[in-house]
């Protein structure tokens, strides 16, 4: 008997996440010297980790014999002191992409649906068909979530409806004031997910804050992560914050240990280090223009983006990826979200995007 006849068969349509190609895997396929590639595919910080995060890391890596913190306690009484909320009200995972899948062990069956954009962050669409439920995705509108078209799509089935703001890929995002209007209408047996990655490049006063619909009652979370502004995404955490009974009912399913001592200390240290946040968001804004300006230059069109990453139209994607990695940059194509003419690129700093630009203009040649 072949070991397929004994798997679940859903497993074997599972789609499989790819995640962009790291640069040693690059070096090595084509025969590049590591030192001379650029990576602007996966959305990480071109600033590095936050100084005093990579500090509070090395000490902690001193007591690697010893378990973590389970509960995260620490880094919960500092997401509460900073944020707001009680500790209770907050859950943290290995990334947020955990939380998304604690989120389907909690709520998904196959007799549930989940609505989301279309393109949006693909591990949506990866985690409701890992539990067996339906995706209904719906198109975005002038590239933002749609929310009335949304709305319309939830049915009695519907368990849970994601957001992100901003979105990746499309690095745009909806207005918070119509955001939490939607959240407010929706009906009660739904629980809207906010996925505010790249919530923290947003300038403060356009930002949603979630903290008066918890407040009410309201069955919302937000999910937010280290991997981005603070550059620590090779140590996987991130966090939620909700009601304490949503957060409650999340830890039922967490595995115990999920997130390791070295990076509950960095996250710490991260949330203090106030002034390397700030110079990551303002470094981000000038890359943009700087991208922006470029692209013009080119005759190449974009999607204007608030996140650290932008979408190019190239005409072939797949093409000009391949081209551009062959010079030792490294995008992302785009394909699998539906948008085979374009690529997503990263903002890096002012350096990398020179370079991007100028390999850019050789790779869309005709």
């Amino acid at each position: 008997m072949k070991l397929e006849a004994l798997v679940k068969p859903s497993v074997l349509t599972q789609p499989v996440y790819e995640p962009g190609k790291p640069i040693e895997d690059v070096a090595r396929e084509l025969g590049l010297d590591p030192a001379t590639i650029i990576k602007l595919a996966s959305n990480e910080n071109p600033w590095g980790p936050s100084p005093k995060a990579v500090a509070a890391a090395k000490v902690a890596l001193e007591h690697g014999e010893l378990y973590p913190d389970g509960g995260c306690f620490k880094l919960r009484q500092k997401l509460a002191a900073v944020h707001g909320l009680g500790a209770d009200q907050y859950i943290v995972g290995n990334g947020s992409n955990e939380i998304i899948e604690l989120l389907g062990h909690v709520f998904l069956g196959a007799e549930d649906e989940v609505v989301f954009g279309g393109p949006a962050f693909v591990v949506y669409k990866l985690v409701t068909l890992l539990f067996g439920a339906k995706v209904v995705e719906v198109p975005l509108k002038d590239w933002r979530h749609d929310l009335d078209a949304m709305t319309r799509a939830i049915t009695p089935r519907t368990k849970l409806v994601f957001v992100a703001s901003p979105n990746n890929p499309t690095g745009t995002a909806n207005g918070a004031a119509e955001l939490a209007a939607w959240a407010r209408a929706l009906p009660e047996h739904v629980v809207a997910i906010f996925d505010e990655a790249y919530a923290e490049y947003l300038a403060p006063e356009t930002a949603m804050d979630l903290r008066p619909l918890i407040a009410v009652g309201r069955k919302v979370i937000g999910l937010r992560t280290f991997s981005k502004i603070y550059g620590l995404a090779s140590l996987r955490v991130g966090y939620g914050y909700a009601g304490a009974e949503l957060v409650a009912l999340l830890n039922r399913v967490r595995q115990p240990f999920n997130v390791n001592a070295i990076a509950q200390a960095a996250a710490v240290a991260a949330l203090d280090d106030r002034e390397f946040a700030e110079k990551c968001a303002r470094e981000n804004r000038a890359g943009l223009t700087q991208i922006e300006t470029g692209l013009k230059a080119l005759g190449l069109e974009w999607v204007p983006s608030v996140a650290n990453f932008m979408l190019v139209k190239v005409g072939d994607g797949a093409r000009v990826f391949g081209a551009l990695q062959a010079r030792g940059v490294i995008v992302r194509p785009v394909k699998v979200y539906g948008l085979p003419e374009w690529v997503r690129v990263t903002v890096g700093t002012p350096a990398q995007n020179e370079r991007l630009l100028a390999e850019l203009a050789t790779a869309t040649r005709r």
